[in-house]
Formats: structure tokens, C-alpha cells, sequence
């Protein structure tokens, strides 16, 4: 028992030199904040903390916030900017390479520093992200650095914040928006090259173990028209590729789509053959539905003629093959196997459907291809 006693009692005495680490507000009631955005498939996210004006109109800029470098009283920097923030250093990160107003920056996080001046803005990455503040700022750790102009006489925005503006598909406008100052910078990204790196990492992991990955990338390719000679390696991976490969419908029309691409038409039509040979009822005639929506109306009609060969009595195969006679100016044709249809419906409504389709044909009227 004494020595529990004994034991108790260090403990009591060294804890009684450690410092509570609790949890508090942070000082001066500047809030901390976290703001992104996704362009493309690179995540932009910003760090920082909040300081508000509190009263201080007009004696932000040049004052609170010093222009140009200055030693801050305290660390190492002799030449601190301002930290574009409060308390710690505010920090930026993108998790793959961008460009910042057409500079390049590689991926990582960055401290986010700027050197404030009347009527510009020299904007600071920098590979120190940890550092509190700016007290310890070295330009030594510089990354890239590009000049800006600031915004002027904006509605009032007490508290300092980030925000994202002026959005595409490839870029955004960031700026620090606090009292009547706005400062922007753009961020662009290029889309493509960025997904069709990560495609590649991608498929070199455990995502690469299925064929219809390879067709996703395969696929990525040809809607971008971008990278087609790897897309086609992709989509014939897909197809051969030891245990995962298929040769299947979705596999060899996606190999026929690149092919047909690239300009090589003979290969690309064997191999739409092939694929068509292999696909299902419902997968030809999706396809086919598809080509009559992208207004490729001579392929879709070849595409139901051979659905409607390899399904003679399906009522769908008959009526699409209708539909594509129809688009194609054929209104003869489209009436003989509307009523071949008619003779194959199996339910009222489709009895109901090939009738209002036959008088349309009728009456000289295309058959609408959503109906």
C-alpha cells in the first residue's frame, strides 16, 4: 500500500509542472475559417484566421496592415510581409499542380503571404506553411511570387474572408475580401492533363482490376478528344487484359468509337460488328436510341436494322427500327414495320402505342424519336 501511496504521489508532483492543455477561443476573438473548391479534379483548400475591423475603418491598409516588409519586433524575418490573416500563418494548398495569374505552382500547401502596398500586391507561396505568422518569413523559401491589383472602395466586409468567384470548369477567381479592400488572384488548372495523370495512377492500383475501369478512361478520352492512342491501349486492355479482360458489347464498341476516332474506319467498323454481335437485346437497342438522340440517324439506322434482324418478333426492336426510317425520310418503310409491331404488341399499351405511331405515318408526320 505505500508504495501505491508513493507512486500516486509522483505522479501528483509531475503533473503539477505540466501545463493544462485545454481548449479556448483563439486570441483576440480572430476565428478561424476553412474554405475550398474542387476545379476540375484538384482540391484548392485555404487556412486562415479571421481578424475583424472592429471599429477600425479606414485604418486597415498601410496602418494595421503594413505596407511592404518590416521587422515585426519579434522571430527572425527582418523583412516580414503580412501574413494575409491572423495568428497563424494563413496557408493554401492544391493537391495537383496549377497556376496561379499564369505562373506555375506544383502541388503541395503553402504559406500565403502578401507585401501589401498602395496600389498593388505582390502575392507569396511559400514552402514554409508551419511558421507562426510571418515572424520567422525567409524569401529563401519562396516558391513563386506574382503581383496583383487590389480592389478598392468594395461594400464593407467586417471580418476578413476568402472566397471563390468567377468559376469554369478550369479555373476560379480567389480573393481576401476585409473592410473596402478586395484582392484577387486566378487559379487555373489544367483539366485534361490532370485527369488523365491520375487516370493513369489510377489504374496502375487496385481500381485496375476491372475492365469497365479501362473503358471509363478509355471512354474519357474519346469525350475529350484528348490522348486517343492511349485511350485505344486503355480500351483494348479493357478487351485482353489477363483475368479481367472482356470482350463484350461495352468494351468493343468503346475500342470501335476510338478507332473510328483516330480515322481508322475499316478497323473501327469490324469491330462495331463484333460488338453489336455480342450485345444484348436491350444494349443494341439503347445504343441505337442513342445515336437517333445525337441526330447520327444513318448509324442508328443500321444499328435497328440489325437489332431488328437478330429480334424479328421483339416489339421495341421493330418500332426503333420504325423510329430510325422515320428520321431518315424513309416514311414507307417506317409504316411496314409499324405494323409489323402492332402484330407483336404484348400489352394494350403497346397496342395503343404502335396505333398512334401508324396514324402519325399516315398523315405524312417523322415519328418524334422520344416516343
Amino acid at each position: 500500500m505505500k508504495k501505491i501511496f508513493n507512486t500516486i504521489s509522483i505522479i501528483l508532483i509531475c503533473a503539477s509542472g505540466l501545463r493544462a492543455q485545454l481548449t479556448f477561443p483563439p486570441d483576440g476573438g480572430n476565428k478561424k475559417a476553412l474554405i475550398g473548391e474542387r476545379i476540375g479534379i484538384t482540391d484548392v483548400a485555404i487556412s486562415y484566421s479571421r481578424p475583424a475591423v472592429k471599429g477600425r475603418e479606414g485604418k486597415i491598409w498601410g496602418q494595421l496592415v503594413h505596407y511592404g516588409y518590416k521587422y515585426l519586433d519579434f522571430g527572425t524575418s527582418k523583412e516580414a510581409p503580412w501574413r494575409a490573416g491572423a495568428n497563424e500563418c494563413t496557408t493554401i494548398s492544391f493537391s495537383t499542380d496549377v497556376t496561379v495569374e499564369g505562373k506555375t505552382l506544383p502541388a503541395g500547401k503553402y504559406g500565403l503571404f502578401m507585401a501589401v502596398q498602395e496600389n498593388d500586391i505582390t502575392l507569396i507561396f511559400s514552402k514554409n506553411s508551419e511558421a507562426w505568422g510571418s515572424f520567422f518569413y525567409t524569401p529563401k523559401e519562396d516558391v513563386l511570387r506574382v503581383n496583383v491589383k487590389q480592389l478598392k472602395n468594395q461594400p464593407m466586409v467586417e471580418r476578413l474572408s476568402f472566397d471563390f468567384s468567377e468559376q469554369t470548369d478550369s479555373s476560379a477567381v480567389v480573393a481576401l475580401l476585409w473592410e473596402h479592400w478586395k484582392i484577387p488572384f486566378k487559379i487555373t488548372v489544367n483539366v485534361k492533363e490532370t485527369v488523365i495523370a491520375s487516370l493513369r495512377r489510377e489504374l496502375q492500383g487496385e481500381k485496375g482490376f476491372s475492365w469497365f475501369a479501362f473503358v471509363e478512361a478509355a471512354n474519357y478520352c474519346l469525350q475529350n478528344n484528348t490522348n486517343l492512342e492511349e485511350g485505344l491501349s486503355w480500351a483494348e486492355s479493357a478487351i485482353t487484359e489477363n483475368y479481367i479482360g472482356q470482350a463484350n458489347f461495352t468494351t468493343l464498341r468503346t475500342k470501335a468509337n476510338l478507332l473510328k476516332k483516330l480515322g481508322r474506319t475499316p478497323e473501327s467498323e469490324s469491330t462495331m460488328k463484333e460488338a453489336l454481335a455480342k450485345g444484348t437485346f436491350a444494349e443494341v437497342n439503347q445504343f441505337g436510341q442513342r445515336l437517333l438522340a445525337q441526330k447520327k440517324t444513318a448509324e442508328a439506322l443500321d444499328v435497328f436494322r440489325f437489332n431488328a434482324t437478330k429480334n424479328p418478333k421483339e416489339f421495341q426492336a421493330l418500332t426503333g427500327l420504325a423510329k430510325a426510317y422515320s428520321v431518315n425520310g424513309d416514311l414507307k418503310s417506317a409504316g411496314k414495320y409499324i405494323k409489323l409491331a402492332a402484330a407483336e404488341a404484348q400489352t394494350p399499351e403497346d397496342k395503343e402505342k404502335a396505333d398512334k405511331m401508324a396514324k402519325m405515318l399516315a398523315e405524312g408526320k417523322s415519328l418524334p424519336i422520344e416516343m
